[in-house]
């Protein structure tokens, strides 16, 4: 990416920072009087919330990315207009969902059609492993998308956890598009997101004012998904693991946990790590600084794997990302010492 797409990418960080600062403000009375949170087995707050925030995070990030494409006009900046149409409706879904409860199967097909939208509409030529039949490999990305829509759904129960999620590794993508080592569109998505989420973190810090809701975790993770897969396909594969790796390892971990002991594993829950933690004493902040300090490690050793791209150095950095996530989920499972 040349330094002018870059600075580029910054501007466009602030904007969708500001409107989306501005949008959370606005739309909140509305919230509070059509769409709480009231507190369930899942959460973590005392009090109804409003939830709903993700409408201020999704239409910053939409709108700024689509403009500033459509306003610089290049033919590596176009629009990539599948996967922010399935992104608008699997909002949609997720508003539907904040409103009024939608049953877990046709909520999982509807989810489906919007990750089925980006995969399928693909060029032939978008390959991760060209040695794998094509309607294999894209089978395993559909089921594969599925689960990160609905990880990054599972882990938003906490005031900030998404926050110190995203940031950390819009961040780092958005680095690694100016090292040229990332597409420029998605690179500009990336940037985007992590300004809409800086600018809704204000309203978010604990004890929040707002919550997200599945209008923003859903949409989140599919738009972090479809930039991980860009990543993937440019030959990142340890990078693109190891930027969700507490994510991918506090969902599925839990999920495999709660199987095991056959327990319906999609009603709501606080089986999740990050749950465990507040209720061994850590405090929500100590438990989000925690993650944020992770991910943050995580996105140097993503960094590093593209700056040395070898199979053993790919590895060992996955093995060192492995340990420092195993080390915070054990942390967490552990009563804190006074």
């Amino acid at each position: 990416m040349t330094d002018s797409k870059f600075f580029l990418a910054l501007v466009a960080l602030l904007a969708a920072a500001l409107l989306s600062a501005a949008l959370t403000w606005a739309i909140r009375p509305m919230l509070l009087r059509h769409a709480l949170a009231r507190p369930n087995a899942r959460s973590s707050h005392r009090i109804p919330t409003p939830q709903g925030g993700g409408i201020a995070v999704i239409a910053a990030t939409l709108l700024v990315a689509g403009a500033v494409m459509a306003w610089a006009g290049a033919a590596d900046l176009k629009i990539p207009v599948a996967a922010f149409a399935a992104t608008l409706f699997i909002a949609i879904v997720g508003f539907a969902d904040d409103v009024k409860s939608i049953d877990v199967l046709p909520r999982l097909l509807l989810q489906a059609a919007a990750v089925a939208v980006i995969i399928f509409m693909a060029s032939g030529d978008f390959r991760i492993v060209p040695a794998c039949p094509l309607w294999i490999e894209r089978g395993l990305l559909l089921l594969a998308g599925i689960w990160f829509v609905n990880l990054v759904n599972f882990m938003d129960g906490l005031d900030w956890m998404t926050v110190a999620e995203v940031v950390p590794i819009t961040s780092a993508l958005l680095l690694l598009g100016w090292l040229s080592e990332f597409p420029a569109s998605a690179t500009l998505v990336a940037a985007t997101l992590c300004g809409a989420m800086l600018g809704f973190a204000p309203f978010n810090r604990p004890v929040a004012k707002v919550f997200l809701g599945d209008v923003g975790s859903l949409p989140i993770g599919l738009l972090l998904g479809w930039c991980l897969v860009q990543l993937a396909h440019e030959g990142h594969f340890a990078a693109a693991l190891l930027l969700p790796m507490y994510y991918l390892a506090d969902a599925t971990v839990t999920l495999l946990r709660r199987m095991a002991r056959r327990e319906p594993f999609w009603a709501a829950h606080r089986s999740h790590f990050y749950q465990r933690a507040t209720d061994n004493g850590f405090t929500v902040w100590r438990v989000v600084s925690e993650v944020f300090a992770l991910n943050i490690l995580l996105a140097a050793l993503a960094i590093g794997s593209v700056a040395a791209p070898s199979a053993s150095v790919g590895i060992a950095l996955l093995v060192a990302g492995g340990a420092a996530t195993a080390f915070v989920m054990y942390r967490f499972s552990q009563p804190r010492s006074a």
